[in-house]
């Protein structure tokens, strides 16, 4: 058996902000050097956008290997919407990518995402006061089925005699939430037959995915384990309640897969080199001015599988810093620097003030998490492109300055630089799968 220190090691891709921080670009690019990539949370309410060979690839539930044939693994800890799984297999499919069991691991104990979340999901968000920003796609209320032990999981869909009762079971509970919110009840029988239409397709991917991982690990085979979503969204550590319905830190790779922690290896962090999120909720460096608009219009900030606009704001080193101590990053892949070129000045919020405190960490309390302001440092921007890049010497002395302040203030060293969309335009200082 070769050893993991003999063909490098595995990585875990996670994003430091509020998400959309470039991570489709990132993990593509690595997957050169990888021979297996798993999604381990989320739904598909989080989109990649890959670039190769001038083609555009749009994903939300397929691990972005699947576009260079890479072993791709759908793990337990993604909630799977199965019409839109199969529809996106297909769109792939018409742009040349065949998805075969062969390259699709889906978990068999992954819960699925039914059209009666994605009715509450909408229904609540129309109805609430208070905002949370949800895509209405049904990832909420399927963890909470999860976790309220009533989901329906892919295995099931091989009983159907086993099958039947679950649904009744799920349906109890959602009979009363449905009539609270003016829905009309759903059919057993009609989501039954719907699932049982769909089954064979979806079986065909079904494997019990920590088994096939730890094969592959035991074969010395290279890991990237991509996540979703940003850390700030994570429903532990981020902007609670403004956040998504799963963990996002690098520790769910292990949960999230049914690979062991010991496994998991380099965690690499995604930041943007400026901030965004989408939807409702505290973002103190938000910019409403003309730089925002720069950011946005320059940055092409709209959603990838939402379409909606992204709120933009100066690199935010605070909440960075944060997320590399909660995922325990050990080095960062920083996107999105040429979107700064042509800024005169540029800041960095480097702490907030509430009231008449500054703290150097954003405050679990709501109240205090939008009454914070922040606290900026100012650089000098730079006139010269540095778009395309592929060195670390190509750069003007002024971008190096601002990468070098970035990596002194979140404690993290750059190991990859991005320069464009593109896939080729990355900058490599330090290899995630060797160290």
């Amino acid at each position: 058996m070769q050893s993991q220190t003999a063909r490098g090691r595995n990585v875990v891709v996670v994003g430091t902000q509020w998400g959309d921080e470039g991570k489709g670009k990132v993990v593509d690019w690595m997957t050169d050097h990888a021979e297996g990539v798993v999604r381990f949370q989320g739904g598909h309410n989080a989109g990649h956008t890959l670039v190769v060979d001038g083609k555009v690839y749009k994903l939300a539930l397929l691990p972005s290997g699947v576009v260079q044939g890479k072993l791709s693994v759908i793990g337990n800890g993604v909630v799977v919407d199965p019409w839109h799984l199969l529809t996106e297999i297909d769109k792939i499919a018409d742009q040349g990518v065949a998805i075969t069991p062969e390259l699709l691991i889906l978990a068999d104990n992954a819960c699925l995402i039914l059209p009666l979340h994605r009715d509450l999901d909408q229904a609540r968000e129309a109805a609430s006061t208070q905002k949370i920003g949800t895509t209405g796609r049904g990832i909420g209320p399927a963890y909470e089925d999860k976790v309220g032990r009533r989901a329906i999981r892919v295995a099931d869909l091989a009983d159907p005699e086993a099958l039947k009762p679950k649904i009744d079971r799920l349906l109890a509970h959602h009979g009363a939430l449905r009539r609270g919110l003016g829905l009309p009840e759903a059919s057993a029988q009609e989501l039954f037959d719907a699932l049982m239409a769909l089954a064979p397709r979806i079986l065909s991917y079904a494997q019990p995915a920590w088994r096939v991982l730890d094969q592959a690990h035991k074969a010395g085979r290279r890991i990237l384990f991509e996540g979703a979503q940003g850390s700030l969204l994570d429903v532990d550590h981020g902007t609670y309640p403004f956040v998504t319905s799963s963990n996002t830190a690098a520790g769910q790779a292990s949960a999230g897969s049914g690979m062991g922690p010991s496994a998991t290896g380099f965690v690499l962090g995604i930041v943007k080199a400026y901030t965004t999120r989408v939807g409702e909720g505290p973002f103190p460096a938000e910019l409403f001015d003309e730089v925002g608009k720069h950011l946005s219009t320059v940055g092409r900030e709209v959603g990838v599988n939402t379409g909606r606009a992204r709120r933009c704001g100066w690199f935010d080193s605070v909440l960075v810093r944060q997320s590399v101590a909660i995922n325990g990053i050990h080095g960062v892949a920083l996107t999105k620097l040429d979107v700064l070129d042509g800024l005169e000045t540029l800041k960095i919020c480097v702490g907030y003030k509430i009231g008449d405190k500054v703290l150097d960490y954003l405050p679990a309390g709501l109240r205090d998490q939008a009454a914070a302001t922040p606290v900026y440092e100012e650089l000098e921007g730079w006139s010269e492109s540095t778009a395309g890049a592929r060195s670390f010497k190509d750069l003007n002395a002024k971008a190096i300055k601002y990468v070098r302040r970035v990596e002194e203030l979140i404690g993290a060293p750059v190991a990859l630089l991005s320069t464009s969309p593109e896939r080729d335009d990355t900058i490599l200082m330090r290899d995630p799968f060797q160290g």
